[in-house]
């Protein structure tokens, strides 16, 4: 499994119950297809450096998760699907996560 964070920029007109439904869905997404959320990061409303979709504020959520590489894929299909996300970006942040040893 490797180690990957999305960050989502929101509509800042979703509602927060909207906004946690929307949240909720992306992480059964990645719990259902066999990843496992290590961080949900709410980092709030800012204001943008350029409008996007005639817009000059927006919400800023950031998922840590650990996945398989093709969970990515369909996650991002889900994103796309999504009304409210404006824009996304994936990144890899390891190749491999190590077992914690309990």
């Amino acid at each position: 499994m490797r180690k990957f964070e999305t960050l989502l920029l929101l509509s800042p007109e979703l509602s927060a119950e909207t906004r946690e439904a929307l949240l909720t869905s992306l992480t059964a997404v990645i719990q259902r297809e066999g990843g496992e959320i290590i961080q949900t990061d709410h980092w709030g409303m800012r204001d943008l450096a350029y409008p996007v979709r005639k817009v000059m504020r927006g919400y800023y959520v950031r998922l840590e998760y650990q996945a398989p590489p093709p969970l990515v894929a369909e996650l991002e299909r889900n994103i796309r699907i999504a009304d409210g996300i404006f824009k996304f970006v994936t990144v890899k942040l390891a190749d491999e996560v190590a077992e914690e040893v309990a």
